[in-house]
């Protein structure tokens, strides 16, 4: 099965990532930038994007950059920053039109990789150092990004489990950073550690479209300066399980609890139990067809939601439910019968190949944006490996029961976290 055509290379200090496909009518491009997730530097990290989105040396403000864009026959420009493992990521994206498709053949794919490349490396400067105004503009934006979690139960309720889990690790860290670190960040400051990321942080270059591997390379060599002489590479250390369980119990008003639970795995993307990973989390909590689904949420009536999902980086398994306040003790109860099943290997061999069937559909889909292929190459990359996404649906399709029911026992419950609702709210 050949999804696409991938081919990368080494150049400038970067690595090149070019996806060959005519499924798409535009280029789409990602830089992605990783650094290790430490406290220390989390918050410049979270807010360096956005500082350096509003303006580059030839266009100072983020008006002349979207004014710019527009020129570029409407094409978008967006940055992110999120945690993979142990490393914080940057992530800069430009979707543009392909030339090919235009009547006017303006060389647009050399547009947007020089605009990409100029708001990396060439940002907008005062007297040597970012511009005040742009800073105090993003970090007003950045406290809200950080404190609209509490809005959000569900993530609030996930952010406090992971915290739980990962009491002193770095991993327990939003990454946005935090608010009082954002707000005591100068100009200066920002662009000495700016000065660091350059030289030291790991860089991928993604490219998805009707391209051809040299034409991006040799753009990258014209655009991109060779400045990252210090790359460190660094592994993420797996969550570690304890020998007691935690419970942590929290009130808020609120009127629909969140019971959220972590489990360590001992499975993390780079190893060959991954893929029986995926296919377990499938049968437990992943799909319509779990046995969270339908024995807490269906049978049992006791959730207005449950599933499961994984970080495949720091190999740990959340299970995420929404319920009523004196639900709590059944409802804890069958999840810890359903992992139990699980290891005792009551599930059919039907079961199975409906699972692994959605996952093949679910990893299809993705492969039908162009973002979807880009996350899919850079989480499997992230983990240190080099795999072709040809490999994946094969390797899905080989797992088997006893492989299945190895990963289950292997799962053992760290924390229970519960955010109930007050009495009367």
């Amino acid at each position: 099965m050949n999804l696409l055509q991938y081919r990368n290379s080494e150049i400038n200090g970067i690595k090149l990532h070019v996806i060959t496909t005519e499924k798409f009518k535009t280029n789409s491009i990602t830089l992605k930038v990783r650094g290790k997730l430490e406290e220390d530097t989390i918050s410049y990290r979270g807010i360096l994007p956005y500082v350096l989105q509003s303006g580059t040396q030839d266009l100072p403000t983020n008006g002349e950059i979207r004014r710019k864009l527009e020129e570029l026959y409407g094409a978008t420009f967006f940055v992110d920053v999120s945690k993979k493992g142990d490393s914080h990521v940057m992530s800069f994206s430009i979707d543009i039109a392909n030339e090919k498709y235009l009547s006017n053949q303006s060389a647009l794919l050399n547009e947007a990789i020089a605009l990409i490349c100029s708001i990396w490396q060439n940002p907008y400067l005062e007297n040597g150092s970012f511009s005040s105004k742009h800073l105090e503009t993003q970090k007003r934006s950045q406290i809200q990004r950080i404190q609209s979690i509490n809005d959000d139960k569900l993530k609030y309720a996930n952010q406090r489990l992971v915290e739980e889990m990962f009491k002193n690790d770095p991993y327990a860290l939003l990454a946005n950073g935090k608010t009082e670190a954002v707000k005591s960040i100068t100009a200066e400051g920002l662009y000495q550690y700016y000065q660091t990321s350059l030289q030291q942080d790991l860089i991928d270059l993604y490219i998805v479209g009707d391209v051809s591997f040299e034409q991006c390379q040799a753009l990258v060599e014209e655009n991109f300066k060779n400045t990252s002489v210090e790359q460190k590479g660094f592994d993420t250390v797996k969550a570690s399980s304890i020998e007691s369980p935690q419970e942590v119990i929290e009130e808020q008003k609120l009127n629909q609890a969140k019971l959220h639970i972590g489990y360590t795995t001992d499975v993390s993307i780079q190893d060959p139990e991954y893929f029986a990973l995926q296919v377990f989390n499938g049968l437990f909590g992943g799909y319509s067809h779990s046995k969270l689904f339908i024995n807490v949420r269906e049978k049992n009536s006791l959730a207005y939601y449950a599933a499961s999902r994984f970080e495949s980086h720091k190999s740990i398994l959340m299970v995420m439910s929404g319920i009523a306040n004196e639900n709590y003790e059944k409802a804890t109860t069958i999840i810890a019968e359903q992992l139990e099943e699980m290891r005792k290997g009551n599930f059919t061999e039907e079961e199975i190949a409906q699972t692994k069937l959605v996952i093949k559909n679910s990893l299809l889909e993705g492969m039908d944006t162009a973002y979807g292929i880009i996350e899919t190459l850079f989480n499997d990359h992230a983990g240190g490996n080099e795999r072709a996404i040809e490999e994946w649906i094969p390797a899905i399709e080989k797992v088997t029961k006893e492989e299945i029911i190895q990963v289950a026992n292997k799962i053992k419950l760290h924390t229970t976290y519960f955010l109930k609702g007050q009495e009367g709210a």
